[in-house]
């Protein structure tokens, strides 16, 4: 199961970094060749960079669809559980359950569906417009990030009934900071 987890932290990371260098390189592309410096200019006009845009598009929908699975796993999705909480705890448990399980059902459905697209769109010959990659591989986020989506609401579910505890995301907690901290007070007893 770790695996599966640093792969899909590290999945969105890529995605996220790798779109935000695309699009300074092409930010900063668009500027310098609109520079009337001669040579530069001519030749940054010939780099074709319209395919970023797309690009960057398209990595923020796998990002978007494979962060909602991250969310649902450690608990950072927002909701709105002030009835949930206020009710006793046997009827509390019984709506959770039921929640997770209406998400597990319901990005089951999306994954379905959208596997049942990806295998229809896959028989066209149908390509993006810039990139003209073949829009089958672009659309594949919706199953794999609907059907991964499934899996974790699942996975909280059976947690949940095993141990009575939700994922809870703790906002002031920063990764790694306690080895930090942990090397500083052994460098002030030296």
């Amino acid at each position: 199961m770790k695996f599966l987890d640093h792969l899909e932290e590290w999945l969105i990371a890529t995605l996220m970094g790798a779109a935000t260098f695309i699009i300074f390189v092409a930010v900063v592309h668009r500027y310098l060749a609109g520079l009337p410096i001669p040579g530069l200019q001519d030749f940054l006009i010939q780099i074709n960079t319209s395919w970023a845009q797309e690009l960057c598009i398209y990595m923020f929908v796998w990002m978007a669809k494979f962060g909602a699975a991250y969310g649902v796993r450690t608990g950072i999705h927002v909701g709105v559980d002030v009835l949930i909480n206020r009710m006793n705890p046997r009827w509390r448990d019984r709506f959770i359950v039921f929640g997770l399980g209406a998400g597990a059902l319901f990005t089951g459905i999306v994954g379905t569906l959208g596997a049942s697209f990806v295998w229809s769109i896959g028989h066209t010959d149908q390509t993006s417009a810039d990139m003209e990659v073949p829009m089958w591989l672009v659309y594949l986020a919706v199953p794999l990030g609907s059907y991964l989506m499934c899996f974790r609401f699942l996975q909280v579910m059976v947690h949940f009934i095993k141990t009575g505890a939700l994922p809870k995301h703790d906002h002031s907690h920063v990764e790694g900071l306690e080895d930090e901290l942990t090397a500083e007070e052994k460098g002030a007893k030296a």
